[in-house]
């Protein structure tokens, strides 16, 4: 399969298929790496189906014509809860699948699930409360001081692979903005800062290529300082 199509290869190519495993549809969006011109040879097509009288969603994997595909399957009522839950987590992966999508086959409430997943994504996460971000800060300190004194190398990879996405969450759930997993945890940190994301990656690298853990140090450090610092005396969880 190309990289690159045209939106209307792109309906050529699709529309068989839905007609065919998805006989309810009423819309189809594609999304995912395709549409953001991120596309490699091995990436997967991602289509959001809409049925009007699906009342559960789901999501399957199968392949097409070769082509691996992720399909998630929703009607026009379930978005909004996926939408909700994801606002909630903090993690908007539906909404930038529709907010990124292109139309395969339109129905006029696209214009409102599409308007709707954009704002979303402008207006950010679900904010913390104090005692959720003082959870974090607990939990997150304590990670950075088993890195700080752990002796053993395969151990500190094992904390060092943790704390990598973890302290990326914490500054942008702090900051009241949107993570991601995966490559999506840095995307979103440079989304947020280019240079947190840059000293993110090169302390890391430095970390995994010499052992050299002070600049990891520094940098989570340098996280949690606007936020009070590391956090150990007065932490409580789940007295009554």
């Amino acid at each position: 399969m190309k990289t690159k199509w045209t939106r209307m290869e792109w309906c050529d190519w699709i529309m068989p298929l839905v007609a065919s495993r998805y006989p309810d549809h009423c819309a189809v969006l594609l999304a995912g790496s395709h549409t953001r011109g991120q596309a490699t040879v091995q990436s997967d097509v991602d289509l959001i189906i809409f049925e009007a009288r699906r009342r559960q969603a789901y999501r399957e994997s199968f392949t097409y014509d070769g082509v691996p595909i992720e399909a998630f399957v929703h009607s026009f009522e379930t978005i909004a809860h996926f939408f909700d839950s994801d606002r909630e987590r903090g993690r908007p992966s539906l909404q930038r699948m529709i907010a990124d999508s292109w139309t395969i086959e339109d129905h006029p409430h696209l214009v409102s699930i599409r308007k709707e997943a954009v704002q979303q994504l402008a207006d950010g996460p679900v904010a913390w409360s104090n005692p959720e971000q003082q959870r974090a800060r607990y939990f997150l300190s304590d990670l950075l001081d088993d890195f700080e004194s752990v002796t053993n190398r395969a151990e500190g990879l094992a904390i060092a692979s943790r704390l990598y996405e973890q302290s990326i969450e914490f500054v942008l759930r702090a900051n009241q903005c949107y993570i991601g997993q995966g490559k999506w945890s840095i995307r979103a940190l440079a989304e947020f800062d280019e240079e947190y994301a840059s000293r993110h990656t090169m302390a890391f690298e430095l970390y995994y290529q010499s052992n050299d853990r002070r600049v990891v140090i520094a940098l989570v450090d340098d996280y949690l300082t606007p936020f009070g610092g590391r956090y150990f005396d007065g932490f409580m969880l789940g007295k009554r």
